[in-house]
């Protein structure tokens, strides 16, 4: 979400004439983020996010607008895509492909509780049992292919402690993406910052630019990584255990989880932690120029990987016979 491409006000408004949303009275960038440039846009007739997507091809965008669409309307609290007058939801503004999504209120929570916990696990559940249904498919591009490659760009820039973490872990998740687990639409990104609050009611699911075909068991564990730590001090990225159950037993209650995505759990919680510790490697040594960018610390996702890999944690025990499917 920071600001590699400027847009004007004359930009803006001359394209949304494009739709029958009203004319411009306000814009505003966003800057945190690293991956799209987006804009909050507030016309005479709603509240709305612009995003222009800056990695993104314009192929892979009806896979995550359409996905948003489709969600939306299964009752899931996310933002809904806003269609032009043509019936599409994107067109190309300076350059970019950008759309416009309705705007979500509500604030996101900076440190969850047991019932914050609770409540996206529920939500991130109504969201795979939603996705079910959705037939589009798209190869997650920050999968195990990308793993290897970022890894091989970062290496020249780490010290050799984090070179031997990393290539024991690019070997010990040799295999992921082959086993039997149910595969799915999938958030991909489902940290705090991505989950907006009203009190302790989930309002709204933001932010789907690393949706993809995936595990669904790995989206909860990308959830559990960043919702249910310990977020300072020496045990900084070890798991809560109350958090981690308050999650993980609303998110089964809505999709009950199988015998194999319980046995792979804790692969999968070093999976997700290596995923984004190589991301920001990847965005702090690598960064393309910004306007207003912000990188965040890879270290946070290094302790994360170090702790699952010295303290693995089973799946919380269900109160009922697991499901297989």
């Amino acid at each position: 979400m920071s600001v590699y491409t400027s847009v004007t006000a004359v930009d803006l408004d001359a394209w949304l004439a494009r739709y029958t949303v009203g004319s411009l009275v306000e814009m505003q960038p966003i800057a945190a983020g690293i991956e799209n440039t987006n804009y909050f846009v507030t016309t005479s007739k709603g509240r709305y996010v612009l995003t222009l997507y800056e990695r993104l091809p314009a192929e892979e965008l009806p896979f995550y607008l359409n996905l948003m669409a489709h969600l939306a309307r299964a009752g899931v609290l996310c933002p809904a895509p806003a269609p032009d007058r043509t019936g599409a939801y994107f067109s190309l503004l300076n350059g970019k492909p950008a759309s416009l999504v309705s705007r979500v209120e509500g604030v996101p929570v900076e440190t969850p509780d047991a019932a914050h916990c609770a409540a996206v696990g529920a939500a991130l559940a109504q969201l795979h049992v939603a996705s079910s249904t959705y037939r589009a498919r798209l190869t997650n591009r920050r999968g195990p292919g990308w793993w290897r490659q970022a890894a091989r760009a970062v290496r020249p820039f780490i010290a050799p402690e984090q070179n031997e973490l990393l290539v024991a872990e690019i070997n010990f998740q040799t295999g992921f993406g082959k086993g039997a687990m149910p595969r799915g639409a999938i958030h991909g990104d489902l940290f705090c910052d991505n989950v907006l609050f009203s009190g302790l009611e989930v309002t709204g699911i933001i932010d789907f630019g690393f949706a993809a075909t995936d595990f669904l068991a790995y989206d909860l564990a990308i959830a559990v990584n960043d919702w249910c730590i310990v977020r300072d001090g020496h045990a900084a990225g070890a798991l809560v255990p109350e958090l981690v159950e308050a999650m993980a037993r609303a998110y089964d209650e809505a999709r009950p989880l199988t015998a194999d995505e319980r046995t792979q759990w804790p692969a999968l919680l070093r999976a997700a932690a290596l995923r984004f510790w190589l991301s920001r490697l990847y965005d702090l040594h690598l960064p393309r120029s910004g306007e207003l960018t912000h990188a965040h610390d890879p270290t946070d996702f290094e302790l994360i990987l170090r702790d699952r890999v010295a303290h693995p944690m089973a799946f919380p025990e269900a109160s009922r016979v697991v499901h297989e499917r």
